[in-house]
């Protein structure tokens, strides 16, 4: 398999993670087949608020053992797609 096959199966597998948790742990009334890549979560999009913001920061500490700071660009909270890019830059190696 090449780099970019592996890549693209790996931004698959944090995808599928990062929705499977947004729906039990703020649960949010879809499927994981209901929410785009690009689905906001703040607005128009899952419409979540600044609790559910603080939930996806436990989240990426717990699961992906990434401690957000007030330096990170706070845009990777913009959509799923974001989201994952985030993860995918700054988890931590198992």
């Amino acid at each position: 398999m090449s780099l970019i096959q592996e890549n693209i199966e790996a931004r698959k597998v944090v995808l599928h993670q990062i929705k499977t948790e947004l729906i039990q742990r703020l649960h949010i009334q879809k499927t994981e087949s209901q929410i785009d890549d690009d689905t906001a979560l703040f607005g128009n999009g899952l419409k979540l608020d600044s609790v559910d913001a603080t939930e996806i920061l436990v989240l990426l500490d717990k699961l992906y053992g990434i401690q957000v700071s007030e330096s990170d660009d706070p845009s990777f909270m913009r959509t799923v797609n974001n989201l994952a890019s985030f993860v995918i830059k700054n988890r931590k190696p198992q």
